[in-house]
């Protein structure tokens, strides 16, 4: 591969990255809309926050789940997007669902 060619790749790589960098930043979720969704949803049994101080004792932290190293932010995605006998059915948007796996992992 000559000089010219590989600036021209190199070129393109990174004007490929910048392209999709927003879309990308987009897909992330978004933590402060998260937490208004597990305030609403989530809040009558799991604490949600810090500074929330009753929750139901049988279920886990956002915390807990957070620092739970197993459950990775796919299987989390994957969790929220099916109902649960024991979860009330929410029926959360895909956006929803990126903007509360935001939050719940932000609090590690």
């Amino acid at each position: 591969m000559r000089v010219r060619d590989v600036y021209f790749v190199g070129s393109a790589l990174i004007v490929a990255c910048i392209l999709l960098a927003p879309g990308l930043a987009n897909a992330a979720g978004d933590a402060r809309s998260g937490r208004q969704i597990a305030q609403r949803w989530c809040a009558s049994c799991h604490l949600v926050a810090p500074e929330q101080t009753t929750g139901s004792p049988d279920v886990p932290s956002f915390q807990a789940i957070a620092r739970s190293e197993d459950l990775t932010e796919s299987l989390l995605t994957a969790f929220l997007s099916s109902s649960h006998p024991r979860m009330p059915d929410m029926s959360l948007s895909r956006r929803e669902i990126a903007d509360l796996v935001a939050y719940i992992r932000s609090q590690r």
